[in-house]
């Protein structure tokens, strides 16, 4: 039968099984990277998270899973969005070498880079020209924790390099 199988991902985004009905015994109820609980269903709806996609008769190589950074079913940020958004602004509100203002608008830009909408072109645009103030180490530091959960539209133009 071909389908989706249930990923078990853990509350900081590591995936621990992306095939959980199809091979349980990889299954663990705490993360082996950082100890956190591992879920299979959306907090919000329940609706169980989709995993690897199991095609019959196909076998796939090389394939490696990545966990979604919104439910598909009612459009929620998975708690590893939300944590990793919460990180990436308090990081934000802790430069020192920019302007209180730059901080807020550099803070209130993350929400809108991990959706993929007209939003997210403004944000990233903003996040590239605020951060190239401090420099190339602290925009690598963001670079890492926001690139498994910005929209593609935002790491292509985070991305870029200046010229």
């Amino acid at each position: 039968m071909s389908g989706y199988d249930i990923a078990q991902v853990c509350l900081n985004g590591h995936v621990t099984n992306d095939s959980y009905r199809n091979f349980p015994q990889r299954n663990k109820k705490f993360c082996d990277k950082c100890g956190e609980p591992t879920i299979t269903k959306c907090p919000k709806c329940e609706t169980a998270i989709r995993g690897k996609y199991h095609a019959r008769g196909v076998s796939s190589i090389g394939f490696t899973y990545h966990p979604p950074a919104f439910c598909h079913e009612c459009g929620q940020p998975y708690p590893w969005t939300t944590s990793k958004i919460e990180a990436a602004k308090k990081m934000a509100m802790e430069l020192e070498d920019i302007s209180k203002e730059d901080r807020e608008i550099l803070a209130k830009s993350f929400d809108d880079m991990i959706r993929d909408s007209p939003e997210a072109t403004l944000a990233a645009t903003r996040f590239k020209r605020i951060i190239s103030k401090v420099g190339k180490p602290v925009m690598e530091e963001f670079r890492e924790l926001i690139v498994d959960i910005a929209s593609e539209t935002a790491k292509k133009i985070i991305m870029q390099e200046h010229t």
